[in-house]
């Protein structure tokens, strides 16, 4: 049996779990929930730049995620964000799906399952 090897720990989560050369992320949700649905998923893409460097991965390298969206009229807005991170990279399975979540100002949050 592998290692499991997890990252930012506290005492709710872990915000990235590696096993088997797969590193997978917690749902990650925007710091400045002021922000419009273009400007939190942007924030969200960058935190999950971040967590990918720090599993050895990056976003060429995602094999899935799933987005959740407060409003999913906004999944325009959503996509325009995804699109501009994306920059070219050949894009992974997807899912995205209207939610309710359990602070109000949250318009999106992404979970992210990534190659290492």
């Amino acid at each position: 049996m592998s290692d499991i090897q997890k990252l930012e720990t506290n005492e709710k989560l872990s915000r990235v779990v590696i096993h088997q050369g797969v590193a997978y992320l917690s749902g990650l949700t925007a710091d400045d929930r002021s922000a419009d649905t273009f400007g939190q998923t942007l924030q969200v893409l960058r935190k999950a730049d971040i967590l990918l460097g720090k599993a050895q991965s990056d976003k060429s390298k995602i094999l899935s995620a799933q987005i959740w969206m407060r409003d999913i009229n906004e999944f325009d807005e959503m996509n325009r964000a995804w699109t501009t991170w994306l920059d070219g990279t050949v894009p992974p399975a997807r899912a995205t799906v209207g939610a309710t979540f359990a602070l109000a100002d949250i318009r999106v949050e992404i979970q992210f399952t990534a190659a290492v």
